[in-house]
């Protein structure tokens, strides 16, 4: 059998297979289909077959090289799971591997994170943004802005990243060499680089903002999550007794169910609800915290935006729901819907939709996504995926009586708008301009950690900028030169101490983290309401 007919073969036998799993898998769980449910189902995968054969043999271009599996994989199966639902998806080969190492917390590789830049005549050059620290990378002495010219003898010329970071990873303790060009140096450097195992840390940044309060970024919730925060919450109170903490769960994707809830048990009383969720398939769920909040209490602000979404919204809802938490920022993304990955073949799997999730209130937060766009539905916030009149949504109350509202994300208890870019921020970050700036300023100096961004460093920067043909006034500087300032020093540090130092320097300017901080005396109040005893809503809203 020649190879394109096998691979059109497996590409319509995963469609099939899919089919079968989103049709009819979980049907049976509950009951058998009605016969004719079963002819249905199966006259219509007989018309794909059909369809298939004749665009095989009569299309205008011969299906040769990955045209087959992307007509599968890229086109009929997503095309099908996106009439159920926005987030029923199919992950390829590719995109299943990358699922499970981002849920595992870790890979073997060399530790770096590279992105493809312009160079001055236009071509895409792959450059190092950051080695992570401990790393073979980062032990090595790679620095941000080294530029991958090979690996191995390999040339990256015409690689996109997602090529360059296949040939760094490999398997444990095996070598590959890494040949880069730095600003400063007059030859190409050359690295060798002995594979090991790289974590993916989910709390990125865990540290004392101001003394007594301590603020903590979760990215997204994986394996390693529930542990991280207890780790840090363990250094924290080491440190001094916690007064306050600010949780930022910004921009966070969410992740992993079971984390969300024992990140959630961490900061609740034992018994109480985290998360139930129904379906049609499986018995509904209520998942409880097991061991509840140890040591003393402390008052919480959990930082939220329109992009955090899933397991980070069961969180936000948990600790709202049970006044827990203050929650402050923008309203969340809106997704309520808990997805089951089941694997199809060996390296393809179907995430689909098996269950609401409801919050301890019995809150359904997710968006209204009937004729919506995908594109709208992600990247539109109007009144037809995100209700802004309350009169239009489910109305719930907290353990304490407030009123908190569903079908449209979590409302927080606090508005903190995001800052709008201008024209001018826009240009620089497109231009890579700080990123840039550090690299080309610390390739005849180095720094310490009392350095500061005064007005030569600032001139030093405009010259960068005009030497870079990137136009300015002095106008367009004088609204923003905090943020530019405080841009410039977390690039600088970033490239001379390390990615973690350079967040700090980003969290300490944060005008949304430094709001978050004023709302610590409400949420102490929220906190104080909670009477010992208090009892443990139950009830969980019908759909």
């Amino acid at each position: 059998m020649a190879p394109r007919t096998r691979r059109a073969l497996l590409s319509a036998t995963v469609f099939l297979g899919t089919c079968a799993i989103a049709g009819s898998f979980i049907s049976q769980r509950v009951a058998a289909q009605s016969a004719s449910d079963e002819n249905t189902l199966r006259d219509s995968l007989h018309n794909f077959t059909d369809v298939y054969s004749i665009v095989e043999q009569n299309y205008a271009e011969k299906l040769t090289g990955d045209k087959p599996d992307k007509a599968i994989y890229d086109g009929a199966i997503p095309a099908m799971l996106h009439t159920l639902d926005p987030h029923s998806n199919f992950y390829d080969p590719k995109a299943f591997a990358q699922m499970r190492e981002d849920q595992h917390g870790k890979y073997y590789g060399v530790g770096m994170s590279i992105q493809p830049q312009p160079d001055k005549n236009g071509a895409t050059k792959i450059v190092v943004l950051a080695p992570f620290e401990g790393t073979p990378s980062f032990k090595a002495g790679l620095r941000p802005g080294d530029v991958i010219l090979s690996i191995d003898g390999k040339t990256t010329l015409g690689m996109d990243s997602a090529a360059v970071a296949s040939l760094l990873k490999g398997p444990r303790n095996t070598h590959v060499q890494v040949t880069i060009s730095r600003e400063g140096t007059d030859k190409p450097m050359v690295f060798d680089l002995v594979r090991d195992e790289i974590p993916r840390y989910s709390v990125d940044l865990a540290f004392m903002v101001k003394p007594g309060i301590g603020y903590m970024h979760v990215t997204q919730f994986m394996e390693t999550t529930s542990r991280e925060v207890g780790d840090a919450l363990d250094k924290f109170q080491k440190t001094a007794p916690l007064q306050g903490l600010v949780l930022d769960l910004r921009a966070n994707p969410g992740g992993l169910l079971n984390e969300a809830v024992n990140m959630s048990d961490k900061f609740l009383q034992r018994g109480q609800i985290v998360v139930s969720q129904k379906g049609r398939a499986f018995p509904d769920q209520v998942y409880r915290a097991s061991r509840g909040e140890q040591g003393p209490k402390y008052p919480i602000v959990v930082l939220v935006n329109r992009n955090t979404a899933s397991a980070a919204e069961i969180v936000s809802g948990a600790l709202q729901d049970h006044d827990r938490a203050l929650i402050v920022g923008e309203t969340t993304f809106g997704k309520g819907l808990v997805q089951t990955v089941f694997q199809i073949t060996d390296d393809t799997g179907l995430a689909l939709t098996t269950y609401h999730y409801y919050t301890p209130s019995g809150r359904l937060i997710q968006r209204n996504y009937d004729h919506v766009s995908l594109y709208d539905y992600y990247f539109v916030r109007d009144n037809k995926t995100a209700p802004a009149d309350a009169k239009n949504r489910e109305v719930k109350l907290t353990d304490n009586g407030r009123t908190v509202y569903g079908g449209g994300g979590i409302t927080p208890d606090e508005k903190i708008d995001n800052p709008v870019a201008t024209n001018f921020q826009n240009s620089l970050l497109q231009h890579y301009a700080f990123f840039n700036f550090a690299k080309h300023y610390l390739a005849t100096r180095s720094i310490t950690e009392d350095f500061t961004v005064d007005d030569a460093v600032l001139q030093q920067f405009k010259d960068f900028l005009k030497s870079s043909n990137i136009d300015y006034t002095d106008k367009e500087i004088a609204p923003v030169k905090d943020w530019l300032t405080s841009s410039i020093k977390a690039e600088i540090f970033t490239t001379q101490f390390g990615q973690l130092e350079g967040l700090k320097v980003r969290a300490m300017w944060d005008p949304q983290i430094t709001k978050a901080m004023t709302f610590m005396p409400e949420a102490l109040a929220l906190e104080q309401m909670v009477k010992p005893g208090t009892s443990v809503k139950t009830t969980v809203a019908q759909r």
